[in-house]
């Protein structure tokens, strides 16, 4: 990554952090639009993409992705959205698209299991009924990630929006997460705080241990390689019955690799024209 100082400026509005920060409007949109006509289908609507650990163990799955599209009002949306502009758009261009989705993806649904599993062991003031939204853990494990990687880089910041302070961005993250454990501990009323402490650790994580080409080439990778040792144990066994075949033919058994592909017989070699026994007639 280049070292140069992050400003406090709003950098290019493209590829899928613009889409994600365009997804997330749009439905935010369409809860205040159902919350002001369509009182009832609001709440089912809310019901479904919202994030209830007791409901996700029932089967809502999604809920453990979609609830990072949902938010609790404009401030919550916009703060969110101003953090997934200013560090994402920072990440999707330097590190590349691929490993900037699966990054906040990969907070995002930690995010969801950290409030799972404190809902359950009731810790934290969280409960299997309580519902969370937003896409925080999405963005703590952004800010997370980029101070493990790269958390010498300076960022410029207007403090209280108003004094302007250059600090390293491993010490802003560690600012960050001092308030979000103490949040978590005193259990703040209305906050998902269990979701900013399962951004921040697997953030960390993918920082971590994740392969500098992403969990999916990784994965593809690892597809494509059973994939074809099926194919080659395949070949191989074929290759044996074939084997077998011809033995009992009394017929010549012929020669395979230890992948199972066939060896053809050596030719024997060509004779030069000067040796064939046959002459040039003039």
């Amino acid at each position: 990554m280049p070292r140069g100082t992050i400003p406090f400026a709003l950098p290019p509005f493209q590829g899928w952090v613009r889409r994600l920060v365009l997804a997330c409007a749009a439905v935010y949109f369409v809860q205040v639009i159902l919350g002001a006509y369509a009182k009832e289908f609001y709440e089912t609507f809310k019901s479904y993409l919202e994030l209830t650990p007791a409901f996700v163990l029932r089967g809502r799955v999604w809920q453990l992705v979609s609830y990072s599209f949902l938010h609790g009002g404009i401030g919550h949306l916009f703060w969110n959205m101003l953090t997934l502009w200013m560090v994402g758009s920072l990440e999707e261009m330097e590190w590349g698209s691929q490993r900037f989705v699966e990054l906040y993806f990969f907070s995002v649904i930690g995010g969801a299991l950290a409030t799972i599993a404190a809902a359950y062991l009731h810790v934290f003031g969280a409960l299997p009924a309580t519902p969370t939204i937003g896409a925080s853990a999405g963005t703590m494990g952004l800010l997370m990630a980029l101070a493990v990687l790269d958390g010498d880089r300076m960022f410029r910041m207007l403090l209280f929006l108003v004094i302007p302070i250059t600090l390293k961005v491993k010490y802003l993250v560690a600012i960050i997460v001092f308030g979000v454990l103490v949040a978590t501990i005193q259990a703040s009323d209305n906050v998902a705080n269990t979701a900013h402490v399962g951004g921040l650790l697997f953030g960390f994580l993918w920082a971590k241990f994740v392969p500098r080409r992403g969990l999916t080439f990784e994965a593809s990778e690892a597809y494509f390689g059973m994939h074809n040792a099926w194919h080659r144990w395949k070949r191989r066994q074929a290759a044996k019955k074939f084997e077998v075949y011809m033995r009992k033919s009394e017929r010549e058994v012929p020669r395979f690799d230890d992948k199972g592909n066939y060896i053809p017989p050596e030719e024997p070699p060509h004779k030069p024209n000067g040796d064939s026994g046959s002459k040039w007639i003039h």
